[in-house]
């Protein structure tokens, strides 16, 4: 028995020994087939990278497409509500009450609603980012955070709403005008913090893709405006006062929709807002990028407001307008294009850098720029085609018609210009590039832009030519600097940063899921 005990261990070295020799053997093997497979597939990638890039392009376009259109749809709904009212002032025939609602409505639009929608835009970054990191606490407590802020701000906006009249008497205008235009901002101030509440609950829709609801929100209140507009205009008599209580009205019901639905719906169980103090920790940091996205929103908007203003100093004022005004309700009803779709860009890549995937962020703005570059072709295309006759939607006058048709194609290069700054500006928005942005639309504006406007239309005498000319070299060097900023920005390096602040925040609000 110990015979065959010692046998039968020698006999199991044995095996064990020459199963050790074949394991090399069998290593090699393996790796032969590796090298081959490897060897097979560096001659296929080459192929098989245009195809996966080919779909992930043709994936985005398609998601970007889905928030775009419907975003187009809400920024149009909620600027039509003081066209549709402007309009309901218009058939009273009381030329002075029309004058001063036309004043009120640009003052109201420089001194509140554009400080608003700025602000509103750091919530691009902040929920966002939090939002792609899946920290859906925190982009509740910041959109919290947003709604206090921004009320704040309107307090000191509604003073100098309430005293506008004197501020316009400052600059000449008649007193008749005046008072209207103050009656109407009065009236208008209820609106004022609807819209502050309505801004921050866009953003929070808009940062986790939830368009949809913002859409059915915008399209009913301006369904809701236009009989409640008329009755309190015509049928209560409340004339000019009844056209900015209806806006107001209008801006609650979009704003406490998206609240309600935000309470009662499940897609927002996760990211629900609560008012709590953890709120309260995130005033500095919303402020941080608040401040400088109001500015660089503001400095675009108000260089467009200048134009108007230098127009009135024309020689012949009163056509040189006409004409700016044309080029400008034009270019504006088009930015809301670009501006829908830079707000996709926006979402999709703050929700990347937040994810920890700039690779994917870096995708998103190839894609973004070329919707851009097409969007924009197309539009020019159309304002060079009806060139002729894009002057007659506005006015009957001949010498307005004839200039409107002259200045097409600084209107097809405009057109390019604020398409991508639109997309450009969202990029910004979404990596947390306010402050950049701000400096750049102060010194091209202002420092470049205005003083070119101001030679061209009055040094050499071009007159509303130059002026557009002198804001449009202004928004050509905008395009140039964003353009290289985004292509010299360190994605990896960003979503690093995004991720380090997000775990940080995390810790002091008591949350600690998220990993850098």
């Amino acid at each position: 028995n110990n015979l065959n005990l010692v046998f039968h261990i020698e006999t199991s070295r044995e095996k064990m020994n020459k199963e050790e020799a074949a394991i090399p053997l069998l290593l090699t093997r393996r790796e032969e087939e590796e090298k081959e497979v490897n060897k097979n597939s560096n001659n296929n990638n080459n192929n098989n990278n245009g195809v996966v890039e080919s779909a992930l392009f043709w994936q985005e376009l398609k998601r970007v497409g889905s928030m775009a259109a419907p975003m187009v749809a809400v920024t149009v709904s909620q600027y039509l509500l003081q066209v549709v009212s402007m309009m309901m002032v218009g058939h009273l025939g009381v030329l002075v009450t029309f004058s001063g609602v036309a004043i009120a409505t640009s003052f109201a639009e420089v001194t509140g609603f554009s400080i608003l929608i700025g602000m509103a835009g750091a919530l691009e970054t902040l929920c966002g980012q939090t939002y792609g990191a899946e920290e859906f606490r925190s982009l509740g407590n910041y959109t919290c955070c947003a709604i206090g802020t921004l009320t704040l701000v309107c307090l000191p906006i509604s003073l100098i709403w309430i005293f506008m009249d004197k501020i316009l008497l400052l600059f000449g205008q008649d007193p008749a005008i005046s008072l209207a235009a103050r009656e109407y901002c009065i009236c208008l101030i209820p609106a004022l913090y609807g819209y502050a509440v309505l801004q921050a609950m866009t953003r929070y829709f808009q940062t986790q893709s939830m368009i949809y609801p913002m859409v059915f929100s915008s399209v009913a209140a301006l369904c809701f405006h236009v009989p409640i507009c008329w009755g309190l205009v015509f049928k209560f008599g409340l004339g000019h006062i009844g056209a900015a209580f209806a806006i107001a009205i209008s801006y609650w019901l979009n704003a406490i929709g998206l609240v309600v639905y935000m309470k009662c719906s499940s897609s927002c169980e996760k990211s629900k807002i609560v008012f709590s103090s953890n709120a309260l920790k995130c005033i500095s940091e919303f402020l941080q990028y608040a401040i400088p996205s109001g500015l660089m929103f503001c400095f675009e908007w108000w260089s467009f407001e200048l134009l108007t203003l230098f127009a009135g100093l024309l020689p012949n004022p009163q056509l040189e307008t006409s004409i700016l005004s044309v080029c400008l309700n034009t270019t504006t009803l088009h930015f809301f294009i670009p501006y829908a779709i830079g707000a996709s860009a926006s979402t999709r890549v703050s929700n990347e850098l937040g994810a920890g995937n700039p690779k994917a962020a870096k995708g998103i703005i190839r894609v973004i720029v070329t919707v851009a570059v097409t969007e924009a072709v197309i539009v020019s295309s159309f304002f060079i085609c009806f060139r002729n006759v894009l002057g007659n939607a506005y006015s009957n006058d001949m010498q307005v018609i004839e200039n409107v048709a002259k200045m097409a194609p600084l209107l097809c290069v405009s057109v390019i210009a604020d398409s991508l700054i639109g997309v450009l500006s969202g990029v910004a928005r979404g990596g947390g590039f306010q402050q950049i942005g701000a400096y750049v639309n102060l010194g091209a504006y202002y420092l470049v832009g205005a003083p070119i406007a101001l030679f061209l239309g009055f040094g050499l005498k071009l007159n509303a030519k130059g002026l557009w000319m002198g804001t449009l070299s202004g928004s050509c060097l905008v395009v140039i600097i964003l353009a290289i900023v985004t292509a010299l920005t360190d994605w990896e390096k960003e979503a690093t940063k995004a991720r380090e602040r997000i775990a940080e925040n995390s810790i002091k609000g008591g949350d600690v899921s998220v990993s850098v």
